[in-house]
């Protein structure tokens, strides 16, 4: 964006070209509004992110996607939209799965582990998988349910294929040292609460609601 002494220069010589001279005061009406019109474009540009963009104009963009809103919040709906639109492009395979739970959540890949649960040494089931390590912190962080969670995942994987068990473990551990307090991010946390380990997830059915997946 063009500065208002940038304006004034165009004008010839001839002209009292101070900010403070008839001039310069209308110019400077001008500068103003051309400053508020070009805020207004950066912002509508920055909002075509779905990282960035709120309220209506993420429901504009499930319209394009047919994802509804439904009850979720803004942080939940950025969630089902990314899953969407990574799940419109999925083969359902055990890589493609990882890579729309990954987009969806915005974290990497190696942060997700699923297991199929066919090689079960316990409870074999021909179709179906286990979700054995997800980002907690992740989840926490836009307010998401493991029970919502796992219905993304469910509309990810292939007809008939049950999506058995969620483990959201945390990365607490006990001391790797005999009566020696450790306080790395495995260990037990400080008064702050600025370092140490995070427990697991607990998931409560009375505290969620449905999401239009």
């Amino acid at each position: 964006m063009f500065s208002l002494k940038d304006m004034l220069r165009r004008f010839a010589d001839t002209y009292n070209k101070s900010p403070n001279s008839n001039l310069g005061k209308l110019i400077g009406i001008l500068h103003g509004e051309l400053a508020a019109l070009d805020d207004t474009f950066t912002h509508i540009r920055e909002w075509r992110s779905i990282d960035n963009a709120q309220g209506t104009t993420l429901d504009r963009i499930g319209t394009n996607v047919v994802q509804p809103r439904g009850a979720a919040t803004d942080e939940v709906y950025r969630v089902l939209l990314k899953s969407k639109i990574a799940r419109n492009l999925s083969k359902t395979d055990i890589n493609t799965i990882i890579t729309v739970l990954a987009i969806a959540l915005d974290c990497d890949y190696s942060d997700i582990k699923i297991q199929e649960k066919y090689s079960d040494p316990l409870e074999p089931e021909p179709a179906a998988i286990n979700l054995i390590r997800v980002p907690v912190r992740r989840l926490n962080e836009v307010g998401m349910s493991p029970l919502q969670f796992a219905r993304i995942i469910q509309k990810t994987v292939a007809a008939g294929v049950r999506v058995a068990q969620i483990e959201l473990a945390g990365t607490f551990a006990l001391s790797s040292q005999y009566a020696v307090l450790e306080t790395s991010p495995l260990g037990l946390g400080n008064p702050e609460m600025t370092t140490g380990g995070e427990l697991g997830e607990v998931y409560v059915p009375g505290n969620d609601y449905p999401l239009p997946i």
